[in-house]
């Protein structure tokens, strides 16, 4: 089982990097929203700022970057990349799924290199909802806070991909009990994330009610994982390549999961397909605290090229800064209050889910 899941991990690390795993006809939404631009800012650049005060932690700036590997030789190297990457920037870092390493204790380095490279940083582990729902409880999640130090911790939810896996367990019975009894025993804040099909307000709200600290809705429209299950199927199974092709851009769309959490009252983070800072002060404007960011790092990281990273992170956090600057907002609390207009597909999606959006396009005192 531990062999069996660490080559998986591997698998998806080259199919993300090498095939085209991106949703097809269904985008995140971003498109369909519009800044309203403020030709007098009455702001100076250097006065903006990108901080963020969430899980009693300062952040430079609401970027997360993303969960996206552990388990496997190759992923100490990508870790090692993205701790520095946060480390140097002030921001979170979301680790992979750390059961290879409950399996096997000798991949424990693939995982703890972040934390050896970045002593401080804010960095979230990561278990599946599925193990949760029977086979783990707080031993392992413990186990998997102390092999990193973690300062917050993620259950995801991957029902989709479980469901397209050959060897996938789609046993999500007990999941909900599983999150109460972690709830009540866990001492560092308490995420569950999706893993690119969104999540809905119904299911936000149930989230709420148990007092999960915070929930990543990632949505559609960016790496699908019913792709990259597709590749990874063609040899295997001789009908799931037709069948993950089906599900390819299954989900909720990232803007409109992004704006139903926002209406429950949750810290919220967002991501699913963010690909520039414009897209993240979207995200911001719409409601999220932290936009989560994975696949753009993922190669650089991969081939060791830490400028890159830097080059990355840098474009992003100034694309931010200026469509910052271009809606009068000093802050991220003016951005989320900044106006704008929402149409196309989100709006109509928004609207049929019985949530206005006139609202956002007079919000602004200024």
């Amino acid at each position: 089982m531990a062999e069996e899941i660490e080559n998986r991990k591997f698998e998806h690390i080259i199919i993300c990097i090498e095939e085209n795993i991106e949703a097809n006809y269904k985008k995140t939404g971003f498109q369909d929203i519009e800044f309203i631009h403020r030709a007098l800012p009455e702001i100076d650049f250097n006065e903006i700022d990108t901080s963020i005060n969430i899980f009693n932690h300062q952040f430079n700036s609401p970027i997360l970057i993303n969960a996206m590997t552990g388990g496997h030789e190759v992923s100490k190297k990508i870790n090692k990349n993205l701790a520095k990457l946060a480390k140097e920037f002030n921001i979170s870092l979301a680790l992979g799924s750390q059961r290879a390493a409950i399996k096997d204790p000798s991949l424990e380095y693939t995982y703890n290199i972040a934390r050896e490279t970045a002593p401080d940083a804010f960095i979230i582990g990561n278990l599946g909802a599925p193990q949760i729902s029977d086979e783990y409880g707080m031993f392992e999640i413990n186990r998997a806070i102390k092999m990193i130090q973690a300062n917050a911790f993620t259950i995801h939810l991957n029902a989709l991909q479980e469901c397209l896996q050959s060897e996938g367990d789609p046993f999500y019975k007990g999941v909900i009990n599983g999150l109460q009894k972690i709830k009540k025993d866990i001492k560092i804040p308490l995420i569950v994330k999706e893993t690119g099909a969104g999540i809905a307000k119904e299911e936000i709200m149930l989230l709420k009610n148990l007092e999960i600290d915070a929930v990543d809705i990632s949505g559609v429209g960016g790496t699908s994982w019913a792709a990259v299950e597709y590749y990874r199927s063609k040899d295997k199974v001789k009908t799931l390549p037709e069948i993950t092709k089906t599900f390819w851009d299954w989900g909720i769309p990232t803007a409109v999961a992004t704006i139903e959490a926002s209406t429950i009252g949750i810290n919220l983070i967002s991501s699913g397909g963010v690909r520039n800072g414009l897209d993240i002060a979207k995200a911001i404007a719409i409601g999220a605290d932290l936009v989560g960011i994975s696949l753009p790092f993922l190669k650089p990281a991969y081939e060791d090229d830490y400028n890159k990273l830097k080059e990355l992170m840098e474009k992003f956090i100034k694309e931010l800064k200026i469509a910052m600057f271009l809606t009068k907002s000093k802050n991220l609390n003016d951005l989320k209050n900044s106006n704008l207009i929402i149409s196309g597909t989100t709006k109509n999606w928004l609207e049929t889910r019985g949530i206005s959006t006139k609202n956002f396009s007079n919000r602004s005192e200024n």
